[in-house]
């Protein structure tokens, strides 16, 4: 009876985590439209790009923000390098003229830190973050800056954009729209539960009470909330970025992703809290905390099944289907085989995403914290 238990209340986890949860957003928003009242504002904006030894990639980003349709006289940027030991600090100061900031630390801190001290000299009412990495439309910084004509709005979140080499849009496919597709309906029926790291926009309130050892994208997320505003996905703002060169890097950066999301997630509980956090509190538990337990769902399912085998044949069908799975999961890393093969590709995702988020776990266990940040090679 108790692996009965096991095995189907693992299951029905892992289907509510990737397909109950949307299909209740998408319900609920048939009866709840929490329509962003956008429109044309041209408040004070700072313009903060997070940097670490990004010689490479760092006069692009200057000029591609310094190209942004937005009055010059109301678009402040600084650059917050933390402690760069290349010629990042160098090219930056180049644009001084161009009334570009330098911020930089005197001992590595990590990106959130960083972030912080650009946020001492900052002067906007809106605090405009983005990665080095990320390329972004002339228009960028006015599509995003017009959801917070809606006084509910405190922070919004781009779209992202995959591009490769070739500048041809990219990326994960089917996970990437699906995750948009998400994040329209959490904007629809309520508010977002993360943002986009690599562009999204705050007010100057939501960032008062910065930490430094904490996700920012996340965090800013969860300070939006406790002041009883919410965060928005804006369709029309879009953040380009370069697939990861080394794709051997890509697990490692979810790692990184994930555990900085569990230790934010531990931080703030209470939010769990229906009482005082309502519809609020629900997403939290099904977007992030049901999404992160996948893994062990996983595992106990198959442990169950195993038990359950002579109990009748029901569970010997469902065993040979989790091995099928895991088996065209292992073929598609074993081989390598491209992402257009189809009938590997969201088994050996899938799997690879639920091991990312079991190694984070096991490194959240041990103590780890990840403050410092290396960018992606792409």
């Amino acid at each position: 009876m108790m692996a009965q238990m096991c095995f189907w209340t693992s299951l029905a986890l892992i289907f509510y985590a990737y397909a109950g949860y949307p299909l209740a957003l998408l319900i609920i928003s048939l009866f709840r439209d929490q329509m962003v009242l956008r429109k044309p504002i041209t408040p004070s904006i700072s313009f903060i790009i997070p940097v670490h030894n990004e010689e490479r990639r760092i006069r692009e980003k200057i000029e591609n923000t310094l190209q942004q349709n937005y009055p010059g006289d109301k678009l402040q940027i600084v650059v917050a390098s933390d402690y760069s030991q290349d010629k990042t600090d160098e090219i930056v100061g180049a644009y001084a003229s161009h009334g570009v900031h330098l911020v930089r630390l005197r001992e590595r801190g990590g990106k959130e830190l960083a972030q912080k001290e650009a946020l001492q000299y900052a002067t906007g009412e809106i605090l405009v973050f983005s990665d080095a990495a990320t390329i972004l439309p002339r228009d960028a910084v006015s599509q995003i800056v017009q959801n917070f004509a809606d006084p509910t709005v405190g922070c919004v979140s781009s779209v992202d954009r995959l591009i490769d080499a070739d500048g041809k849009i990219s990326g994960e496919g089917v996970y990437v729209k699906y995750e948009m597709f998400l994040r329209s309906l959490e904007t629809k029926v309520n508010t977002l539960v993360g943002l986009s790291g690599s562009f999204f926009a705050a007010r100057r309130d939501v960032c008062q009470t910065w930490a430094s050892g904490l996700q920012s994208d996340f965090n800013t997320l969860l300070n939006s909330v406790k002041l009883g505003l919410r965060g928005v996905s804006d369709p029309e703002s879009i953040g380009y970025y370069k697939s990861i060169a080394d794709e051997s890097k890509e697990s490692e950066r979810k790692v990184r992703t994930v555990l900085r999301g569990i230790s934010v997630l531990m931080k703030s509980l209470h939010l769990l809290n229906p009482l005082r956090y309502r519809l609020f509190s629900w997403q939290l538990l099904s977007h992030k905390l049901c999404r992160w337990l996948v893994p062990f769902a996983m595992i106990l399912a198959f442990v169950a099944n195993v038990f359950l085998l002579s109990h009748s044949v029901v569970y010997v069908y469902t065993l040979c289907v989790q091995l099928m799975f895991y088996l065209l999961a292992l073929w598609g890393v074993w081989f390598k085989l491209p992402s257009k093969v189809s009938i590997v590709k969201l088994p050996t995702f899938f799997m690879l995403v639920n091991l990312s988020i079991l190694s984070a776990w096991c490194r959240y266990a041990r103590g780890e914290r990840l403050t410092w940040w290396s960018p992606s090679q792409r």
